[in-house]
């Protein structure tokens, strides 16, 4: 039995058992690994944790019984099989279904033989199970794309059926590798000189270069000497939304990681003053290290609610980037899809809106204002507009991963009326 298939195997059975995020299990599982079994491991367990619905699906179908009724160790075996099956080329049959039926064993041995005999049949028939799924309705598309029901059911609303099916597929599609350069550094035409794997600039923002290989960006020389930073084109384009001058004063709530916050210091020059408020400490103390490895200087971090932020000197600039569902970004987060849910949105638009009250009274007249979330969510994205007064909409932008090959983003642009 191969570890990267014990790991991944680890991993499903701690994010669906145990509500693990997938990302912390998996480093834990995979750390005794080498590169190469890692990287297996990795793509067994995000893909089987991402494809979870629909393997259920073909999981039930073969084994004449819904699959909420097999127990949790065979569940897991039976996933991370199909997934191999079903999605992955290259990995040859009898081995998915062998060491499949060996993790069965060790958990659940009298019900190996019911792994072994639907694998088997997956394996003959699977594929053309697979591609007969319809998705005419959410509840089919829900299945055939591997999300909650209820996921469908919003896109298919807000977008239209053909947009909504598109984002779906959108969603299981690795996703693509950006990095920011970091201009108080470097320049992106340097940066992918520098990189030393297959780069080139991207499209949109200017900033962004979109890695062709693979690359551990967090590992890099250029990362610790603050050159680089992982960061979606979709996330880049918040800043220049934002649009701030050298020496303007400027305000960064819901400011960690840091992503946003130290481009925004880049695109003033490292000039002026950037007011970073975070509510968790430890994320706070991280945002100070990623600033000053960044070299950021302007960022001045403060731990607080964002709700409750107050000033007596209202900012040129100010951006919201609050806690939202992260729908846009189900294609580098393969577990979230399963977190999130109907009650979770509704929870957050109303800290949301707290939010951009805050946000609004610190904003100076004739001041600029950036809503921004990582989610395609009209609740949580354009009617949070509905309710703000005092402000001119001068734009919205929508970024959709099937559309513009990036994370799905909301960013709204502001003017407070003078």
């Amino acid at each position: 039995m191969t570890g990267a298939r014990q790991a991944a195997y680890t991993v499903l059975r701690r994010v669906f058992e145990q509500g693990a995020y997938a990302d912390r299990a998996l480093r834990a599982a995979a750390e005794p690994l080498d590169a190469r079994e890692r990287a297996f491991a990795t793509q067994l367990a995000y893909g089987t944790v991402q494809r979870a619905g629909t393997l259920d699906h073909v999981a039930a179908h073969y084994a004449r019984r819904p699959a909420a009724r097999l127990d949790p160790p065979v569940l897991a075996a039976l996933r991370l099989g199909l997934f191999q099956l079903l999605f992955l080329d290259g990995v040859a049959d009898h081995a998915a279904v062998a060491e499949s039926v060996e993790l069965a064993k060790r958990d659940a041995r009298p019900a190996s033989g019911l792994v072994n005999a639907v694998l088997r049949k997956a394996a003959a028939g699977g594929r053309d199970l697979l591609a007969s799924l319809p998705d005419e309705t959410p509840a089919q598309a829900a299945t055939r794309y591997s999300v909650p029901p209820w996921l469908a059911e919003l896109w298919f609303a807000a977008y239209g059926a053909q947009e909504a099916r598109a984002l779906l597929a959108a969603c299981n599609e690795p996703a693509e590798h950006a990095l920011r350069a970091n201009t108080l550094v470097t320049t992106p035409d340097e940066l992918v000189e520098r990189l030393g794997v297959p780069a080139h600039r991207g499209p949109d923002p200017p900033d962004a270069v979109v890695v062709d290989a693979p690359l551990d960006a967090h590992g890099s020389p250029l990362f610790r000497a603050g050159a680089l930073l992982p960061q979606s084109r979709a996330s880049q384009l918040v800043a220049h939304a934002l649009d701030p001058r050298p020496g303007e004063r400027v305000l960064d709530l819901c400011a960690a990681p840091g992503g946003k916050t130290t481009h925004l210091a880049a695109l003033m020059g490292d000039e002026g003053t950037i007011t970073a408020v975070e509510r968790n400490a430890d994320r706070a103390d991280g945002l100070a290290r990623t600033a000053k490895r960044m070299r950021a200087t302007i960022v001045r971090v403060e731990v607080g609610d964002a709700a409750d932020f107050q000033t007596s000197e209202p900012y040129d600039r100010v951006l919201v980037d609050p806690p939202c569902s992260g729908l846009g970004t189900l294609s580098s987060r393969p577990d979230l899809r399963w977190r999130a849910s109907p009650d979770r949105i509704e929870r957050l638009v109303g800290e949301q809106a707290a939010i951009l009250r805050a946000a609004a009274a610190a904003t100076r007249p004739g001041g600029r204002l950036v809503y921004s979330t990582c989610t395609l969510s009209p609740r949580e994205n354009e009617r949070q507009l509905a309710a703000l007064d005092g402000f001119e909409l001068r734009s919205t932008r929508t970024t959709l991963p099937h559309r513009d090959r990036t994370d799905g983003f909301f960013i709204a642009t502001l003017i407070r009326r003078v």
